[in-house]
Order: C-alpha cells, then structure tokens, then sequence
C-alpha cells in the first residue's frame, strides 16, 4: 500500500526532483516507509515528452527489495503501484514461463512484465486493488489504471505550462497534485458539490475541484502525443429479469463460501507483516473474521470501535465474536468530542465534503491499529453492496409492491416490518415516515426509483448553498440525476428492480463514499491498508450472478450470506436486528466545550468569505443546533445539513482559500532513478 504520483509533459524538461519530492511528501502518510522517484525522457521516434514519477511506501510484501519506481529488465517500462495484486504468485510464474525474468518478490515487478506480455488487457488478469502509474518509454505513453470498483483512489487534470507544453499531472490524493503544480487552479466545482448534495459522493470523474477528474473505476487512462483516451475495462452486469440460474440455493450457499474463503486466504496470508481484522459486531466483519482465524495459526488480531454512547454502541456483539475467535483483541470507545475534534483532520483527508461524521470514528479505529503496530486489516466492506444487504433495498421492494396499489391501507404497513419502532410511533410520525416513502411511488420504472427518497433528502440541502453557487447550478438539463441517467449500461433496463439498485449503489455510493471517506482515506491517513474479500474478482463475480431472491429473499436481506454464515458466528450475530453503522452527527459539534474552529468557520463572516454557502442560512442552522443541546433528538435533515456545511467550509479552510498551504513531511528518496 503506497501513494503515487507525477507528471507527464509533450515536452522537456522532466519535473524536477525537488517537485517530485514535493508531490510524494504531501501524501506521507500513505507512505511512510520511504520515497522513491524517477525522471524519464521518451525513447520514441520524436524523444519529446517526458515524465517524473513519485512513490510514498508503505512496506507489505517484499520489504527488502520492492522498492519503486520499478522497471523491466531494459528499463523500457517503469511503473509505481499503490495496492495490491493478490494473484502476483501465479501471474509470475505464467510470465516467466514467457521468459520474463524477475529480480524481486514484489507484486509490483509482475505488472511491468504484464504490461510487456498483454499491454492493455493485462488489467483484466488482475485480481486486487489498484491504482497503477506505466510509463512506457518507447511509446512515450502514460497509462494509468484503477481497480474495477475503485478501492485504490487516482486522480488526475490537465493544465499547459507558461511555456506551452501540455501536462497532465496526476495523483492518489489530490493534495499530492496541489502541492506539485502551484499553478493548478484551486476552485470549486458547483456540480461536483451538487453532487454530494444529492449522492453523498461525487461520482467519477468528477470530483469537486475545479479540472480535477477521478479516474473511474475499472478504467485505465492514455496518455501520449495524441491526447488523452479513457478505456472501460469492467463495470457490474447483472442477469436479465427472469433468467434461468442453475444452482440450488443450496449448493450456492457451498459455492460462496468457497469464494470468500479463497478471498480472505489470499489477502490475510500474502503479505510480509502481519495482518489483523476489523471486528464490527456485524455480520460481515464477523463472516471475515471467522475465515481469518481459520486461514491463520497462531496469535489472530482483531480491532473494535465502541461507542461511548449506547445508541451507537455494538459492543456485545463484539465481545461475543472475540470469544467464539479467541482473538487477541484491542478496541476504542469513541465520544462525541473525539468525532468534534478530528472533524478538520478527516477532511484533510477525504478531500470532499462530507453528509455524516462517519468516517471520524474510524478514523480513530485506523489509529489504535497503526498504534498496535499494524499496517494491514481485512474488513467486511462490499457485503451489503453485493449481497443486497441494505435497508434501501427493502424500502425499494416495498414501495414496488405498494405501488402496485397506491390506495392500500396495509401494503405501506409493511415499513413496520422494516423499522419496528414505527409500530409504536405516534400515528403522526408514522404518517410522515409514509408521505416520505410514498415520493415518486407513482413512477417505479424511473431508474432512480430506487434512490430518490435518499437522493431527493440529500439534495433538499442544497438551500444552503450561496446564491451565486445556485445560479451556477440553475441547468437544471444538467442536474446529476439526469446526468447518471444517461450514462448507464445498455442492460440496465433489462435486469431485476433488484439488480438495478445494487448497480446504482456500486456506482455512486461504493467508490466514492464507502471505500473512499470512510475506506481508503481514514485507513491511509494513519498508514494502514484495508483488504476487503468481499470485493475479490471472483466473489464480485459470483455475487453479481445470483437471482435476486438469493440475496433479499422476501424482506430478508444477505439471505445467502446468514445461510454460509451459521456455524461460522455466534446465533446472536446471525439473527440481530440489522443495525446500520453510525455515529453522532450535529451533536458531535455543539457542546459547551466544542473546538473552536467550528463556530470560527461557520461565522457569517467566514462562510461569506468562502463563497459555498449562504451565510444567513447556515447562521439559523448553526442557531437552531446549539439550542438543542440538552439532549433533544436532531433531524435526518439538521444532521445531515450541519455535518455537511461544515465539512464543506473545512473544504475551502484547508485547500481553496488564498493562504491554504499544502505541504508535508518530505524525506531523501531512497529510489532516485535518472533516466534524461
């Protein structure tokens, strides 16, 4: 697990090395171990473009000689690699079967040789997480790629030098670029912020910076003289509605089993330090958990978030997996001060504004890891992806069901069923719960169908954005929605209403919320790398061919997983009410001894400066919180509307206003190839 970074130019002179230094220091934390870097001109006909290329490690496998930037055996093909390839054993041993000759144990050194043997399709060999930087001398081509559902983040823009000469400059983060490239704009992007107001997330390849693109997941980019070309490498594909499927559920229960116990093998025993295992309390997390022990002699590591308080808090559960595992086990309790105090550094390091305060805990839980000596977990994220386990899959079969009927009484008495509390709510709670639900219930064909309560409640937050924002923002023929309705697969229609919500969730909630704000970057920001088996190729693969009743038999949902999962966890886990992870939002924030850069940044003063938002409008938000602070219960909608504003003026605070600096902690390069 690393961070990469660079910088193609049409034209010489390559970056310099002080500028390289600069791109891999700003991301240090995803690589702490040692910097390499490496400065090449092109060996084609025209010997005109150039490149720099930087590597932040964090050592895995091969500690001794996997340094990067790393080359084939002529040196023709460099590359630097964040992730891992967890089937490098068997790729290597095909390719030297080639005759490709190997000088390292890396994972690493298989995708030069890759490159040279299958060039564009070696991606689809892989099975891992990836973001990959190739440097092809010969053909004085760029290629950069990311893994099919975009655990690994890359990031890139295009900009021209004083001089003329056409950069493209990429990055894991986008600080790295900031940092390397001063003269790249530092602006906001109005639709990429309407889309977190809408899908929690930006979705590839925006992003919310102005000329910053995401890489998509499951794409690869090149880069050479001719311009710029983006490839479609892997997106989900489901079944047709109706269409036949072969196994019992039975014998489909055996078979994924069989997937996810090849998945966590692979990730827990290839690497060189040790590997340890998030432990929620879930299903998920515990189903991991239980194959690691299994796959692993000895001492087995596992690590818990508690929550101080008890709404929130899963601790049972957890005890009572750490003794079926005998695992050696530490956790952290988490306080509503915690989450108010490490706001601004989440932030930093999720670079987008945010809709929940999430990502804060785990944050902390990365943390404790990392203090345990740890650099690597496996974790349960992706079950509820593919395995249909969230309650916005429920909620969407029942609102189809309900609008088969839209006049009955008792179809949307099923919501009871799904949030018992309803039941014994005051009629007037649960009349408004159905009004909510009932949204669009007349239109179940429209493909947002599925996601337009939650789309339509993050998007309702857009009144606090400023003026001039909303008047950037007034096409509405390029509202998002519509935007992602015309760029879905040519099937989309064709699959179960199943099928087409759990797409939906992969492509704009997966990436760029799931394994982003709440993955990748509070894992890396303090140097520990999450392996997820639920996203392994094939167990993708598997889970995306199932029927639909495999997966939310009835209203039952992951029914496949409960059944793979008896004997593997306790009876209590497997049959526990299903219980979202959460953490305390606007609470966190307005306590009498909250952190002072809270009211400091959402001052009317401040938020007019930063220009995101209306300043009179979050003043009543920010008044209307701190009222509530003797415990009353805040609003989905005041929730979600405090957390985002905030993390949306921490945004501006940390890399959009004229005095933001962007730097760290910047060590000699151990790898220091020159190639000019």
């Amino acid at each position: 697990m690393c961070g990469i970074a660079g910088v193609w130019a049409s034209a010489g002179p390559p970056p310099s090395k002080e500028r390289l230094l600069a791109m891999a220091g700003a991301i240090h934390h995803r690589g702490p171990d040692e910097f390499g870097i490496l400065r090449g001109v092109g060996r084609g006909p025209a010997r005109a473009a150039c490149v720099g290329l930087a590597h932040a490690r964090l050592s895995i496998i091969d500690l001794a000689t996997g340094q990067q930037p790393l080359s084939n055996e002529d040196g023709s093909v460099w590359t630097v690699f964040n992730g891992e390839i967890f089937n490098y054993v068997e790729l290597r041993d095909e390719l030297a079967q080639k005759g490709h000759s190997f000088h390292t144990q890396s994972d690493t050194e298989v995708i030069v040789h890759a490159w040279e043997e299958w060039g564009e399709a070696s991606f689809q060999r892989y099975n891992g997480q990836w973001a990959i930087a190739i440097w092809d001398e010969r053909h004085e081509r760029l290629v950069l790629a990311r893994d099919r559902v975009g655990v690994r983040p890359l990031y890139w823009a295009e900009h021209r030098r004083p001089d003329g000469v056409r950069e493209l400059v990429f990055g894991s983060e986008v600080k790295a670029m900031f940092a390397g490239t001063p003269a790249l704009p530092r602006a906001i992007d109005p639709r990429g912020l309407e889309e977190v107001f809408t899908f929690w997330s930006t979705v590839p390849p925006r992003t919310v910076f102005a000329g910053v693109h995401e890489l998509r997941p499951g794409h690869h980019l090149i880069v050479d003289a001719a311009g710029i070309r983006e490839v479609k490498e892997w997106e989900p594909d489901y079944p047709e509605e109706g269409e036949p499927y072969g196994l019992t559920i039975e014998e489909a229960r055996e078979e994924l089993l069989g997937h996810l116990e090849r998945a966590t093998r692979l990730r827990l025993l290839r690497a060189d330090v040790p590997v340890g295992a998030y432990l929620s309390g879930g299903l998920d997390s515990s189903v991991i958990s239980a194959l690691g022990r299994r796959a692993k002699a000895g001492t087995f590591r596992t690590f818990s978030l508690r929550f101080e308080d008890a709404e929130f808090d899963e601790t049972p559960y957890q005890r009572a997996m750490v003794d079926r595992l005998a695992s050696e086990h530490a956790e952290v309790v988490c306080r509503k001060r915690d989450i108010a105090e490490v706001f601004s550094d989440v932030i930093w390091h999720t670079e987008r504004p945010i809709l929940r305060t999430a990502p804060a805990p785990l944050f902390l839980l990365s943390r404790l890891v990392r203090q345990s000596d740890f650099k690597v977990v496996l974790t349960g994220e992706g079950a509820d992806e593919m395995l249909a386990g969230y309650d916005l899959f429920r909620e969407a079969k029942v609102r189809r069901f309900w609008s088969k009927d839209p006049s009955s009484k008792l179809r949307p008495l099923l919501f009871d069923r799904l949030y018992p509390y309803l039941a014994r709510s005051p009629q007037q709670a649960r009349a408004m719960a159905q009004a909510f639900w009932r949204r669009g219930i007349e239109a179940p064909d429209r493909f947002e169908f599925s996601h337009e309560t939650r789309w339509s409640g993050a998007a309702a937050l857009q009144r606090l954005f400023s003026r001039p924002l909303r008047d950037a923002l007034s096409d509405r023929a390029a509202d998002p929605v519509k935007a992602l309705g015309a760029d879905l697969p040519s099937g989309f229609s064709r699959w179960d209403p199943l099928f087409r919500a759990q797409y939906l969730e992969v492509r704009t909630l997966l990436s760029g919320y799931l394994l982003s704000s709440q993955g990748d970057r509070m894992l890396m920001a303090n140097s520990v790398e999450g392996r997820f088996p639920f996203l392994d190729k094939d167990v993708m693969a598997f889970c995306n061919g199932l029927p639909a009743s495999y997966k939310l038999h009835v209203l039952d949902e992951k029914h496949l997983l409960k059944r793979a999962a008896r004997g593997l966890v306790p009876e209590q886990i497997l049959t526990r009410p299903k219980q979202p992870y959460r953490a305390p939002d606007a609470q966190s924030f307005v306590l009498a001894d909250a952190p002072a850069y809270i009211a400091d940044l959402l001052s009317e003063a401040t938020v007019a400066r930063a220009g995101l938002l209306d300043p009179s409008a979050v003043a009543r938000l920010f008044a209307k919180c701190l009222a509530n602070t003797t415990g009353g219960q805040f609003s989905n909608a005041d929730n979600m509307a405090f957390v985002g504003a905030l993390s949306a003026q921490l945004v501006w605070h940390h890399f959009l206003r004229p005095e933001a600096t962007i730097a760290g902690k910047v060590i000699p390069a151990r790898t220091d190839v020159d190639r000019t």
